[in-house]
């Protein structure tokens, strides 16, 4: 069972980027499709970015596209979401998600219900 540990939230001014970091423990972390979430406040949480366990695909919900990048260090069992051009409407706790992926390496779950394995959140605001 894989244990995710998110870092790397804060409070940073709007147009300014942030870099969240998921460390996995426990498990073989290259055959885990990685997704991130967040929950903003009075909206239900909502998709952000998902990568495959290859890494060779992924997937944004569109207000983040061209803004947010997610990557993975298969090596390092860490997955990255860069956040650049950030706005107000960008805070949230962003969690960090896994799901087990056994026979697709190019899958992308985009739906929390796929995935099996939660963060505890990080809080990123940013302000006006």
């Amino acid at each position: 069972q894989v244990q995710l540990v998110e870092s790397g939230g804060g409070l940073v001014q709007a147009g300014g980027s942030l870099r969240l970091s998921c460390a996995a423990s426990r498990g073989t972390f290259n055959i885990y499709a990685m997704g991130w979430f967040r929950h903003r406040p009075g909206k239900e949480r909502e998709f952000v970015a998902a990568i495959s366990r290859s890494g060779g695909s992924t997937s944004y919900t569109d207000s983040v596209k061209g803004r947010f990048t997610i990557t993975r260090d298969n090596a390092k069992k860490t997955v990255y979401l860069q956040m650049n051009s950030l706005k107000p409407e960008d805070t949230a706790v962003y969690y960090c998600t896994a799901r087990r992926q056994v026979f697709s390496v190019s899958y992308v779950p985009v739906e929390d219900h796929e995935y099996e394995y939660w963060g505890q959140g990080t809080q990123v605001t940013v302000s006006s």
